[in-house]
């Protein structure tokens, strides 16, 4: 970095998809979810308004972001998480200077406050929490969220339950097959979506076409694993596959054929002793922000010997 005062402009798509797709792929606390092929995905639903940060004619940083109807930017409202993404050089006083032209920015287009979901440190292939502290000292911002995963160190993992390991036996017992990398996507629908409008009343944040078209667009990092009893689908799970440091699960369910015989736990198994990275994320188990812990699913985690990291989101006024 230099002492070059640096430059905010908006993400221009016509233009600037291959140049934010090739920053994202070396910032160091990015994940396939920000590039453009995922993150447009769903363009329809929410205004982008991206921004690009600037250090003469270096790109060093960019901030997904979309512009809701009542002048809140929030980074970014179809993602798990959004942020600034840095490149590995950024400095923490160049973090606090792009943050207060991004708030400068969005000030004179009459924007009136952001919601900043940063990227949790176990995806970070570097050390990135510069925007954290920036957040804290520079913008006032108050903690609005906080979500609890479930994460597995595969270098430090703790043994499982008693209960999945009876139910990984049980599995094994019943004949259950597990494929991973699986293209029927139809059968798993079918149980995610049954289970989901069953006991909340609510659908899949992806529909089915949707998630294959993801998984078409990123093929090495998007998989479907399923369980299988006599050529049968009684379980399974998609991950997504976010560089060397984390595996994570995006959807989970079961069929009552695949809960009666542990289905879900041999799968499990398997992919935990198979993904090869740094960490393994079961996903959230909070509802209402935060202000709800589903008790019996992060036990059910937590028997694979998963343990607490937060996904959080900020808040602050311009």
């Amino acid at each position: 970095m230099t002492d070059r005062r640096l430059t905010v402009r908006h993400y221009v798509p016509e233009a600037d998809r291959g140049l934010w797709d090739d920053f994202v792929s070396k910032a160091r606390n990015s994940t396939f979810l920000h590039m453009r092929g995922y993150m447009d995905y769903h363009s329809h639903r929410f205004r982008d308004s991206s921004l690009m940060v600037s250090d003469g004619d270096t790109l060093v940083a960019v901030f997904p972001a979309d512009r809701r109807d009542d002048g809140t930017v929030c980074s970014h409202g179809g993602l798990t998480y959004g942020g600034l993404l840095t490149a590995p050089a950024v400095t923490q006083s160049a973090v606090i200077e792009a943050f207060a032209g991004i708030n400068a920015l969005l000030r004179a287009e009459g924007c009136v406050g952001v919601v900043y979901k940063p990227v949790p440190h176990i995806y970070h292939r570097l050390p990135a929490e510069e925007d954290l502290y920036a957040l804290f000292a520079c913008c006032g911002a108050r903690l609005e969220a906080r979500a609890v995963a479930s994460v597995i160190d595969t270098g430090s993992p703790l043994a499982f339950s008693q209960n999945r390991r009876r139910g990984v036996r049980k599995a094994q017992k019943a004949g259950v097959v597990i494929e991973t990398d699986s293209a029927d996507y139809a059968a798993f629908w079918k149980i995610l979506a049954d289970n989901l409008a069953e006991r909340h009343g609510v659908a899949p944040v992806h529909t089915i076409d949707e998630m294959m078209l993801l998984g078409s667009r990123f093929p090495d990092n998007i998989r479907l694993n399923v369980a299988r009893i006599d050529g049968e689908v009684v379980a399974g799970c998609v991950t997504y596959q976010c560089g060397p440091e984390v595996t994570h699960v995006q959807y989970i369910s079961a069929s009552d054929a695949g809960r009666d015989c542990g289905a879900l736990d041999l799968l499990f198994q398997t992919l935990i002793c198979g993904c090869g990275s740094r960490f393994f994320d079961f996903g959230i188990s909070t509802e209402r922000g935060g202000a709800v812990l589903n008790h019996g699913l992060i036990h059910q985690k937590e028997g694979f010997g998963a343990r607490a990291v937060c996904y959080d989101a900020y808040a602050y006024d311009l």
